[in-house]
């Protein structure tokens, strides 16, 4: 890979998504694909991110001659799947829900390649201390969790309701970059090697 070339295409909009990769070494160009993200009648939550995550690959492929990296993270508690709050009072309500309990964050990825479309979908236990009313409404007021599945950033403020992790940080930060980089390096995508 040449220094300051993407080697991949990141279907998202998402700064963490591409944190993530630069972590790992992946220079990406982001190309972003608008889709349909409710869920179809019946869909269980793994089969719901695991089309999401297809359908952004697909989608932003034909904008590119790379290869191609969808993905999508659902916070799921009683087998209700939470995205992303529309406002404080639905914000409000996701944190009471996953106030004092153990719920699923399940983060699909999907990558096209020379090997065709390649997925995979990680579960992540989070387990969060109990919050209280004020708390809720000051982190809604940061402004953190308007965009987050769940309405909470791990790696951000709202790190410190976070009582234990079971599985992947960084799938609960939007991508598992454990088996992200194993589907990259079927695709002939470079990553960070040590020497």
């Amino acid at each position: 890979m040449t220094a300051g070339h993407p080697a991949l295409c990141l279907a998202s909009a998402s700064p963490r998504r591409r944190a993530l990769l630069a972590s790992i070494g992946v220079q990406v160009t982001v190309k972003p694909c608008d889709i349909d993200e409710a869920p179809l009648g019946g869909e269980s939550a793994k089969a719901y991110v695991l089309r999401l995550a297809k359908s952004k690959a697909l989608a932003a492929t034909p904008l590119t001659l790379l290869p191609t990296l969808g993905s999508d993270t659902a916070v799921v508690v009683d087998g209700r799947i939470l995205g992303k709050p529309v406002d404080a009072s639905e914000g409000a309500d996701m944190l009471r829900l996953l106030s004092g309990r153990c719920h699923q964050v399940l983060t699909a990825v999907a990558i096209t390649g020379p090997e065709g479309l390649l997925s995979c979908c990680v579960a992540t236990q989070v387990t969060m201390r109990t919050i209280g009313e004020e708390e809720i409404a000051a982190y809604w007021l940061t402004g953190e969790p308007a965009d987050k599945a769940g309405g909470y950033a791990i790696q951000g403020l709202a790190s410190i309701f976070v009582k234990e992790v079971h599985g992947s940080h960084s799938a609960v930060v939007g991508l598992p970059l454990f088996e992200t980089a194993q589907l990259l390096r079927k695709q002939g995508v470079p990553i960070w090697e040590c020497p």
